[in-house]
């Protein structure tokens, strides 16, 4: 019952990531800001704290690594107000005055404070609006992310812990739903690494995000460049970051989000039977998550298993591209001519 209710819980906060990113005002710029947000924070952290501090051990890294992790709320607040407009003073204002909470209160908060301070920058004069700001709205995004991060630890984190716990019972199930579920949302407008930050996960299922997400790479390079989605630069791009190619997946769902699920699920099936830990939340991501892995489990082991994932990862790809072979696709060059029709 347990994994059924983790797994819906967990479809009902992508649906409405999904629907807040189509339907809210701005709502695809503040989605891209909460996933600067994950990467300027806890993919510092990754890197500095369990990379550089806990496998190099030079303390400077992970002074900068700790302190990193410890400015989600401030991130997210203020990228996410510097997406809705608001000016950079005023946003990293506000980003400041959430300093200390987590990455998703300060982005709910900074998400409605930034259009009372669009207008409040429109509607009163220079010079007395930053009073007015200073006064008004610093002090109401930090009663607002106050109030939404307990909200958040009895949602988002509930679900975390469930999945945790679930994965201990059934690995093999979550395996193949985070991987599928994990790798598919790499390749969205939420980012992987803001998803399972969101979600605290830690232990085994923070370990099948970061290695699916690692075999997806070698599955979209093998996907795009047989699928001629565009050229090479656009093939390694996806292969490095998929949000860089956000318009192009977008455009052709169906074969890129259902080859990299079916690629995501296998690599967690192989994840969940290696018995591999990362309790560093939010490295779903292709390098920091790899690397992050080798602080917590057996070196020899991590390099079998994210090359198995990579291997698996290649074949879905060229499945996929057999598969969809003949599926009617939106290139490169199309989205761009449609793009230049609408800007003359």
């Amino acid at each position: 019952m347990e994994i059924i209710k983790g797994t819906a819980l967990l479809l009902i906060v992508l649906a409405f990531f999904s629907l807040f990113s189509y339907k809210a005002p701005n709502g695809m710029k503040a989605m891209g800001a909460l996933a600067s947000a994950a990467v300027a924070s806890f993919l510092v952290e990754a890197f500095q704290k369990y990379v550089g501090g806990d496998i190099l051990h030079i303390e400077l890294l992970g002074q900068v690594g700790d302190a990193a992790g410890s400015m989600g709320g401030v991130a997210a607040a203020a990228l996410v107000a510097l997406a809705m407009g608001v000016s950079p003073v005023y946003a990293l204002m506000l980003g400041v005055s959430c300093a200390g909470l987590g990455l998703l209160p300060g982005f709910i908060a900074a998400y409605l404070v930034s259009f009372i301070v669009n207008i409040m920058e429109k509607k009163i004069p220079a010079g007395l609006d930053l009073i007015v700001i200073i006064l008004i709205a610093t002090p109401l995004v930090r009663l607002l992310a106050v109030y939404a991060d307990p909200i958040v630890d009895a949602t988002l984190l509930h679900i975390g812990g469930i999945i945790t716990e679930t994965a201990n019972a059934n690995p093999i199930y979550m395996g193949i739903v985070l991987g599928g579920v994990i790798t598919v949302v790499a390749t969205a407008p939420l980012s992987s690494m803001a998803l399972t930050a969101m979600l605290g996960l830690t232990g085994l299922p923070m370990a099948i995000g970061a290695l699916a997400v690692f075999g997806s790479s070698f599955l979209n390079f093998v996907l795009f460049h047989r699928m001629k989605f565009g050229d090479i630069r656009t093939t390694i791009s996806v292969a490095i970051e998929p949000l860089t190619q956000a318009d192009i997946i977008s455009a052709n769902p169906i074969p890129v989000y259902i080859t990299n699920f079916i690629g995501g699920a296998t690599a967690g099936i192989i994840i969940s039977l290696s018995g591999l830990i990362n309790n560093a939340p939010g490295t779903a991501t292709p390098i920091a998550g790899l690397a992050v892995m080798y602080g917590f489990n057996d070196p020899i082991k991590v390099t079998i298993i994210a090359t198995l994932c990579a291997l698996v990862g290649a074949i879905s790809g060229y499945i996929g591209s057999i598969i969809f072979k003949n599926f009617k696709i939106r290139k490169v060059d199309q989205l761009n001519g449609v793009k230049e029709e609408v800007a003359s």
